[in-house]
């Protein structure tokens, strides 16, 4: 069925009076009047903006953050090691400077091998155990150096002198004195000094270090750097002692324990330096205390191992021998105990072993006679001063 436009007889409407003409004109009113009010619809000349351009910026002070919108802080940067400069005086070696600031003599050799030709590691005139007194020397303390990794030299002017340090005399040649023997303490004290050296059997190492944190033992430790760095068992009784720095002094028993009179004095000092540099990480500390493998000591030994910065060669009054086994004719664990009631003193300085074959057994029996004996266990520096 075909619908007319008009219902006959009504008034043609003219073209203006068209609804859809007049829904269509208001929209394009309301068009222009929002680009009149809303900014950056219009371009600067009244324009309309070209798409996808920014409108104007809002005034900082006027700025609202977005709430929950994440914000951004840089972080700070990790501090550099800092380079710091010693003034060397009168009896200092590198190894004395080196344990003050918790690092090795051949690490400061290496940071300052530019400026001192006789420092330089890799020279054929390496002097490291004569310095002169009013060197500037340039380290970093609580750091050691990586031989596979060491800095590039900077040979140039020598390091300025820290503000407030004066150099003193120059071109004064300083040796150290040789190391002092040591076999006991002041008698007139209260005191013993038990010492545990590591090198060769390992087995009760750790129980032993266990042993004595569980019962508040002051002791002193001397591992070889082989044994106590190189070994499963023997790193692990480092790190454990190293969680007690109240109770453990860590001296130094070489690298690989050689005879000490056997060798030339550079040897002596790589095997002293080289232990130094690998314990030093693990334990967090250095100490003047070198025990002589076998006790093996004399003149020239003393010399260099003064020489190359260790002040004291600890020995012992007290040796329980017990790094034998029985079969051998080694103690046991009562012998042990009787040795020490027999024998120590106020000062004394008790020579055992962490690898000792029936030492672990004998501890408590050890603990109850010093008390016996009205002795109380310290570690070297508390008993001599370091």
């Amino acid at each position: 069925m075909t619908y007319p436009a008009t219902r006959p007889g009504a008034p043609r409407r003219s073209f203006l009076e068209s609804p859809l003409l007049a829904a269509g004109l208001v929209l394009v009113v309301l068009a222009l009047a929002a680009a009149l009010v809303v900014p950056g619809l219009l371009g600067p000349s009244g324009s309309a903006a070209p798409p996808g351009s920014p409108g104007p910026a809002t005034p900082p002070s006027t700025a609202a953050a977005s709430p929950g919108a994440p914000t951004f802080v840089r972080p700070t940067p990790s501090p550099n090691p800092t380079f710091m400069t010693y003034i060397v005086s009168a009896g200092d070696s590198l190894n004395s400077i080196a344990t003050a600031f918790h690092t090795t003599a051949r690490s400061i050799a290496w940071w300052n091998r530019g400026a001192y030709p006789s420092l330089d590691p890799e020279s054929e005139g390496y002097q490291p155990n004569r310095i002169e007194i009013g060197w500037a020397l340039t380290l970093i303390p609580d750091t050691v150096v990586d031989d596979t990794n060491p800095p590039t030299p900077s040979p140039g002017p020598l390091p300025s002198a820290t503000p407030g340090v004066s150099p003193g005399p120059t071109s004064q040649p300083t040796t150290a004195p040789a190391a002092t023997v040591v076999s006991h303490g002041p008698r007139t004290v209260k005191s013993i000094a038990l010492t545990f050296d590591l090198g060769g059997r390992l087995v009760p190492a750790l129980d032993i270090v266990g042993w004595l944190i569980d019962h508040e033992v002051h002791a002193t430790l001397f591992p070889t750097g082989v044994s106590g760095t190189q070994t499963a068992k023997g790193l692990a009784a480092m790190q454990l002692a190293a969680t007690r720095p109240d109770l453990f002094d860590f001296g130094n028993h070489s690298w690989d324990h050689p005879d000490f009179r056997d060798l030339t004095a550079p040897q002596m000092e790589d095997q002293l330096t080289r232990t130094q540099a690998a314990l030093l990480p693990i334990v967090g500390s250095t100490t003047p205390w070198f025990r002589p493998p076998f006790g093996g000591s004399n003149g020239a030994v003393r010399a260099a191992v003064g020489a190359a910065g260790w002040k004291y060669l600890v020995m012992w009054d007290v040796d329980m021998i017990d790094w034998r086994p029985e079969v051998d004719g080694g103690p046991t664990a009562a012998d042990m105990v009787a040795k020490l009631k027999a024998n120590a003193r106020g000062g004394s300085i008790v020579l055992m072993h962490l690898g000792g074959y029936n030492t672990l057994e004998a501890l408590p029996g050890l603990l109850a006679a010093t008390v016996t004996l009205g002795l109380q266990p310290v570690t070297l520096t508390e008993m001599l001063g370091g």
